[in-house]
């Protein structure tokens, strides 16, 4: 199941910090979003955005490396585009450009290759990319 976040999930919020070592931004940035892959009270995977106006930035994306090839990745984003299509002008994001995995999956779901970060990722490029929604 996918499930839009809320400040008032807890429970999910510790398990969303400690299953994928990371901090929720929800205090300090108020343009933070996140949608979570759920099963058994369990998050396998989420997807942290920005909605800022009339555009998205995926800021982090991840899924458990055990659950990976489950289209869990695939869930989330179409998640997210079914949820704004025609409500924004186009989703962005960056990845390293030695990702193939997660390239693969972005230029399945539309997403095009706009431009590349010389050695954004300590030295490693960063492709950003782009999926209009209008």
């Amino acid at each position: 199941m996918i499930k839009e976040l809320s400040k008032l999930d807890n429970e999910l919020i510790l398990d969303l910090e400690n299953s994928f070592n990371i901090k929720n931004d929800f205090g300090a940035n108020p343009f933070s979003h996140y949608l979570i892959f759920i099963n058994d009270d369990k998050i396998f995977g989420y997807l942290n955005y920005y909605l800022m106006y009339d555009r998205i930035e995926i800021a982090n994306f991840s899924v458990l490396e055990r659950y990976q090839n489950n289209h869990i990745g695939t869930k989330l984003l179409t998640s997210l585009i079914d949820t704004y299509y025609g409500k924004v002008k186009n989703i962005t994001l960056e990845v390293k450009k030695d990702n193939s995995k997660a390239i693969y999956l972005y230029k399945k779901i539309g997403f095009i290759e706009k431009s590349i970060r010389k050695g954004y990722y300590n030295g490693i490029d960063g492709i950003l990319m782009e999926r209009e929604m209008m």
